[in-house]
């Protein structure tokens, strides 16, 4: 997983191309800022959308060469790899059930991959792509964001030193409300693939939020889960996946033996909330408490001691955080840096590998977590359909 600071060389941006995100789509924008807030990147290509006058359009809107404005991605990967001046890495932005071709195409094309989650639309997918990926030798990126913020860098550093003790309880929540209406019969364009098993999988919300709860939970404790016991609902009447889960875990031992224990809440018809991602983290000498939605401070109590409030560039802040801040204390970063300081490590990497070298520190998400992503999903699915029965990830 490229502790990849602000401090990567300064060298000529890296070539950059992107698959989906064109008009109407939300995430290829934030991809897009993400990849041009510390200056790594130029975007010089583009198979923009499935739609070829959309493609067109929204080229043009960004800039990009027509030449290089593709109608596909195979042909995008294909003629990219052949000029000199392709690109070095591919952005894929497009629904989940498109993740899976396009990431391959592009990997054995020689060319670095940096992908939206969830890995792919099925496990199988998901595992025949890891083979895929080292096959190539090229870098592979999912983008579980929430990992880039300071203070889950800080949450992270600070389990692993031992301030917490031993982990014995975990606690995610990611409340939604926009989906608590049938939106997707509106022709609303983001709800109608979310809520379609054909482009999205199996997980509805589970696949598009519970998969950042779950990243963000075993990021910062670094406990693998060995199994769920989750309850899904569709609330809304006529969808065809969840929108509301609750899941219990049990991790694997720690090194001494202690098990520790966990439950994630999400929801997306949970009315009054936008974007409530939370994470709480409790060992035997003290406890985290983090917000998506106030990001830059982090809550710690030690155990028999008063709570401590550590802000991202203030007292307490610790060298992770530090790692990843670009500006002063009571300047607050958010969604967007936190994007970008995946954006910038990824830079790290693929300038580090042109020298045949790889940084030892990867604190990237890898297709190998994004495998362990569709376990949970696929094993979160099993256990519901068996009335929450007890199911292990490595039984999928």
């Amino acid at each position: 997983m490229v502790s990849a600071s602000a401090s990567v060389s300064a060298a000529a941006p890296i070539r950059l191309g992107m698959v989906g995100g064109g008009q109407g789509a939300f995430i290829g924008a934030v991809h897009r800022m993400a990849a041009r807030l510390d200056g790594h990147y130029a975007l010089v290509a583009g198979a923009l959308s499935s739609d070829s006058e959309r493609a067109k359009v929204s080229a043009a809107e960004l800039g990009l060469d027509p030449e290089r404005s593709y109608r596909d991605f195979e042909e995008m990967a294909r003629q990219e790899a052949a000029r000199e001046d392709g690109i070095e890495a591919v952005s894929i932005v497009t629904p989940n059930h498109m993740h899976y071709p396009a990431a391959k195409a592009f990997l054995e094309a020689g060319i670095h991959v940096i992908c939206d989650k969830p890995l792919t639309s099925s496990l199988e997918d998901a595992k025949a792509l890891v083979q895929v990926a080292k096959k190539s030798g090229r870098l592979f990126v999912l983008t579980h964001n929430y990992s880039g913020y300071p203070m889950i860098r800080q949450a992270r550093r600070m389990v692993g030193e031992g301030d917490l003790g031993d982990i014995i309880l975990v606690q995610a929540e990611y409340p939604q409300d926009w989906l608590a209406e049938p939106v997707e019969e509106t022709g609303n364009k983001q709800a109608s693939w979310r809520t379609d098993p054909q482009r999205s999988g199996v997980g509805g919300a589970i696949g598009d939020i519970d998969t950042h709860a779950f990243q963000l939970a075993t990021f910062v404790t670094g406990l693998k889960t060995e199994s769920v016991a989750a309850d899904l609902d569709s609330f809304v009447p006529g969808r065809r996946l969840d929108d509301n889960a609750h899941i219990m875990l049990r991790f694997g031992a720690s090194p001494n033996g202690r098990r520790a224990k966990g439950t994630i809440w999400v929801s997306q018809v949970a009315p009054g909330n936008e974007n409530g991602l939370k994470l709480r983290v409790y060992g035997t000498k003290g406890g985290l408490e983090w917000k998506q939605e106030d990001p830059n401070y982090l809550w710690y109590t030690p155990l028999g001691e008063a709570k401590r409030l550590l802000t991202r560039a203030g007292v307490g802040a610790n060298e992770a955080a530090a790692a990843v801040s670009r500006i002063p204390s009571g300047h607050p970063e958010g969604y967007l840096e936190a994007f970008a300081t995946l954006y910038t490590e990824a830079a790290g990497a693929i300038r580090a590998m042109r020298e045949g070298a790889l940084p030892a520190d990867l604190l990237l998400p890898t297709v190998e977590d994004g495998v362990e992503g569709m376990r949970f999903i696929q094993a979160c699915v099993n256990s519901s359909r068996d009335d929450a029965a007890w199911t292990r990830l490595d039984s999928v």
